[in-house]
């Protein structure tokens, strides 16, 4: 379930779900699906979305309702053009106290506390922060913090920030399958684990040393990040290409409290529905 800040219960696209449902949950679309995370088939796929032979999925895509609020182009010449749109100041509408801890991206919120030698749950599936960072050392600075979890859908706008300006200590590509991230593929299988994903270790100026994590999903095939080595609260870290995908944030021990109504709805298994920029913590 997904909750909007008022309580109002928010509706994914049925035909996605039932998709999912089909490659998840029937034997001859668990065949499909080894077939579909291949990398070759991503490579495919990526291709086709730059393509102009996907220009009738833009215009199906525009009539099903999807956010073109403040974006600088109207015209696409192919679906990833529209995938990746970009609002007209590439910027995004941060709260102006540097406490305010803000979501990167538009996108479903689940918040959980890190804690020593267990794992935290994305859902169904059980993840250690050393095993999201692929390192014991990083891993372990962030025990007793908080994950927070940002599930982008494919109506969400793709593009994410920096919550907060600071320099980037190190970054790195982790390789691993492409699989989706929607919640029914983790009924079967430990979907984070096989996810490729980046991984960047960043210094802020008010929340500490924190993990930003851009995890791929199926047919995604590209995380593009820009090359910043200092960046500023507000400024875009990068986009993903076709297809859902999420992005992870680790915080230290004491350095962000998440906001009441998220813990709650987290805590009982909801998602919670952010704009990028909304407040979701607070920095101590």
């Amino acid at each position: 379930m997904v909750l909007d800040r008022n309580g109002k219960e928010i509706h994914e696209s049925a035909a996605q779900a039932g998709f999912l449902g089909f490659l998840y949950r029937n034997f001859f679309g668990r065949v499909l699906l080894r077939l579909l995370r291949s990398r070759w088939v991503t490579r495919l796929m990526g291709a086709y979305m730059d393509s102009s032979l996907s220009r009738p999925r833009v215009k199906k895509a525009l009539k099903n309702g999807l956010d073109m609020e403040g974006v600088e182009e109207t015209v696409f010449k192919n679906y990833n053009a529209l995938f990746t749109r970009r609002r007209k100041d590439g910027t995004f509408p941060f709260s102006d106290d540097p406490l305010d801890f803000c979501s990167p991206a538009d996108s479903r919120l689940t918040v959980y506390p890190i804690k020593e030698g267990t794992a935290f749950p994305v859902k169904l599936s059980p993840y250690t922060a050393e095993g999201l960072l692929d390192s014991k050392e990083e891993g372990a600075y962030f025990r007793e913090g908080y994950a927070f979890v940002f599930r982008l859908c494919p109506e969400d706008y793709h593009r994410y920030a920096f919550f907060d300006g600071g320099s980037l200590l190190s970054t790195r590509f982790v390789k691993g399958e492409f699989h989706t991230v929607n919640p029914i593929a983790l009924e079967k299988l430990p979907v984070f684990h096989r996810n490729c994903r980046q991984v960047s270790i960043l210094e802020t100026e008010h929340f500490g040393r924190c993990a930003y994590v851009e995890v791929g999903a199926m047919m995604v095939g590209r995380i593009v990040n820009h090359d910043k080595t200092n960046f500023s609260r507000g400024e875009e870290k990068g986009y993903f290409a076709f297809g859902g995908s999420t992005v992870v944030v680790l915080t230290g021990k004491d350095a962000v409290i998440p906001c009441e109504d998220i813990l709650k709805n987290s805590s009982e298994g909801i998602e919670t529905y952010v704009r990028a920029g909304e407040t979701v913590g607070r920095g101590q």
